[in-house]
């Protein structure tokens, strides 16, 4: 009677561990066109660049140029103090800005302070010097890189407006004059999303 049951009882195994197997496989199948389709598509990093102070630039930029250099695509989004990362020159005044933009602008220009020690200006080229002695690049420099291995430039069009800057104003590495919709679209698609 015991082997009975024993006979009776393998088929049944042998049919369930079978059954198994093949939704295993099939599994692996599914898992295995994912994994391809996300090796097919890049992972992203969006950064939003908020301050106008070179140290938190150059981090910016170092951390882009990173990402970029490991194959991500990476958009960086310039908003308020970070425009003026983004200017051609030191100050940007127009006849169409009014009082309150020309000020901003003469009190926000293209020559960065550093988030400490700044010391009346002479923190930046401390800094930059300490930065050549130590073979660092510059933010220039990283921004030409950044350029090279495709980081998206966005400048933010409320901001450009309520500081008076146009397309004119800013460098022409700008690849995307937008508003806070097209960030948030290029955050949901990002891995890493970061506000500095």
């Amino acid at each position: 009677m015991f082997s009975t049951y024993v006979l009776r009882a393998v088929p049944c195994g042998v049919d369930k561990v079978r059954k198994m197997r093949e939704a295993a496989q099939q599994q692996d199948r599914r898992l295995s066109g994912l994994r391809e389709i996300k090796m097919d598509q890049k992972e992203k990093m969006s950064i939003i660049l908020f301050s106008g102070e070179l140290d938190k630039a150059i981090a910016a930029f170092i951390l882009a140029t990173t990402a970029a250099s490991s194959n991500m695509d990476v958009t960086i989004y310039f908003t308020f103090w970070g425009l003026n990362v983004l200017k051609k020159t030191k100050l940007s005044i127009t006849r169409a800005q009014n009082i309150l933009q020309k000020m901003f602008n003469v009190f926000s220009t293209s020559k960065l302070p550093i988030s400490k020690l700044n010391m009346f200006g002479l923190g930046p080229w401390m800094m930059k010097r300490l930065m050549k002695k130590s073979k660092m690049a510059s933010l220039e420099d990283l921004m030409k890189i950044a350029k090279q291995l495709n980081v998206k430039y966005i400048a933010c069009t409320t901001s450009c407006g309520v500081m008076g800057l146009n397309k004119e104003n800013l460098i022409e590495d700008v690849d995307e004059f937008a508003g806070a919709m097209t960030y948030i679209e290029e955050a949901r698609k990002s891995k890493v999303n970061l506000f500095i």
